[in-house]
């Protein structure tokens, strides 16, 4: 296999999986608030929803794990090609 591709195809599994990871832990912070407004306000049913910053954070990951693949395939050639 060519090793930019090999480089390539490693740094899409680690965008990949920073970027679930990112929003995994911003799922389970909007779960808590949720939780914690049925506490508090006596409401049935409190959707988890995520807000507007977690939602510009989980975007800038993302435009950030586009970078991810080429940068980890240039790296690949430089020190292995």
């Amino acid at each position: 296999m060519n090793i930019t591709l090999a480089g390539a195809l490693v740094g899409t599994a680690v965008a990949l999986s920073l970027l679930a990871a990112e929003y995994f832990a911003l799922r389970a912070r909007a779960v808590e608030r949720a939780k914690r407004a049925r506490l508090t306000f006596r409401a049935k049913h409190r959707t988890h929803r995520l807000n507007v910053t977690e939602r510009r954070r989980i975007a800038s990951i993302a435009r950030f794990c586009a970078i991810v693949p080429p940068a980890f395939a240039g790296v690949f050639w430089l020190f292995w090609g």
